[in-house]
């Protein structure tokens, strides 16, 4: 409302409702405010991370969606008067079950000396200031910096707009890719948390739930042990040069750095993996295993120290096992991509591939 008429004026600007219900800056606001807390970031050594709740930090249930196997998990939940030792919770008032990702109380206080950190969520505000208070109690990490899906711009997806930071300066941590379509060179993709059944569920997965298996994920090999480290080189390599100004470095070449270092050294040929008359250096796969530091050729030699393949027939496939290289599928380059680092090779064989399929199958 203009204060000197009276009139009542049309909404401009992107809302910031998160940090109050009312708050609406325009775009010259935004960008006056983010060019300004660079030298804030620079003072502290610390960049932004935004953070996804589910499958990422914990994994949420409804209870009713409890399978009978889960039953024994009732007894194990924690107080929530007092939430800082615990990792599953029962919320009554909500109807829901959430069990917090093994090494997430670690995670959060290192990654807090490195980054000033937001949660985003798809879920709505309630569910996402509960989930905060489990994970932050005393609001040491989060402050007000909690996204729902109330808060976000477009519908269905999220985005870095209602974030007061730089983006050469923001760090994502999310489960789900195609929910950053304009922020994927500031994603880390994460490998999703499957603690219930309801989960697998979910995603259509056949294999039983952590809950039904009575186990979970390692706390110093687990995902988010995997990603602090990815976290730990981003920031070094960001603040390496301690009086260097920050307002020209982006964070997302850091990153990249990081990523190439993943499979640097090794010499990839594919056989029969890419439709006979495409490009192979077009392909997904092919600017992918570059992404991550390798080689590609499409001749062997005896600098290659790997070949993709489907099958073991293949003339290239011989080569290798005469050549006493490595011969794996193509899940070897997907899987360090999605873990952040290299996997061992004898876990993804042909026979390997094979043995799954035959599973799937049946």
């Amino acid at each position: 409302m203009c204060f000197v008429c009276g009139q009542k004026l049309e909404e401009t600007g992107v809302s910031f409702r998160y940090i109050h219900k009312e708050m609406r800056l325009n775009q010259d606001e935004i960008s006056r405010l983010r060019d300004s807390d660079m030298g804030f970031l620079q003072r502290q050594r610390k960049l932004y991370l935004v953070l996804d709740l589910d499958h990422t930090l914990l994994n949420s249930t409804i209870l009713r969606d409890l399978k009978p196997e889960e039953e024994y998990l009732n007894s194990h939940t924690h107080s929530l008067q007092d939430v800082s030792g615990g990792s599953l919770f029962k919320m009554e008032f909500m109807h829901m079950m959430t069990k917090l990702r093994p090494f997430v109380h670690s995670f959060l206080k290192e990654a807090s000396e490195m980054f000033v950190m937001y949660i985003y969520t798809m879920g709505d505000r309630p569910y996402a200031r509960q989930m905060a208070k489990l994970l932050d109690p005393k609001g040491e990490y989060f402050g007000d910096r909690i996204i729902s899906r109330d808060d976000g711009t477009v519908r269905h997806q999220k985005s870095l707009d209602v974030v007061l930071g730089q983006e050469s300066a923001v760090l994502i941590l999310d489960d789900t890719e195609n929910a950053w379509p304009n922020h994927k060179d500031n994603l880390i993709v994460i490998e999703r948390y499957h603690f219930f059944a309801s989960s697998c569920r979910q995603f259509d997965h056949k294999y039983k739930s952590l809950s039904e298996l009575k186990s979970d994920e390692s706390e110093p090999d687990g995902a988010l042990a995997t990603v602090l480290k990815v976290l730990k080189q981003a920031h070094a390599l960001f603040f390496e040069n301690v009086d260097e100004d920050i307002s020209n470095k982006d964070v997302r070449l850091m990153l990249k750095q990081v990523r190439k270092e993943i499979l640097k050294g090794f010499k990839v040929v594919f056989s029969r993996v890419f439709p006979t008359k495409a490009k192979p250096e077009d392909h997904p796969l092919w600017k992918m295993a570059e992404d991550l530091g390798a080689t590609c050729a499409t001749e062997v030699d005896a600098s290659v120290t790997h070949v993709v393949a489907m099958e073991m027939g293949t003339e290239k496939a011989r080569w290798a096992v005469r050549e006493k290289k490595f011969v794996v599928h193509r899940g070897w380059i997907d899987a360090a991509n999605y873990l952040w680092k290299k996997q061992p090779e004898e876990n993804f064989s042909l026979e390997q591939l094979k043995k799954q399929q035959g599973t799937e199958e049946e």
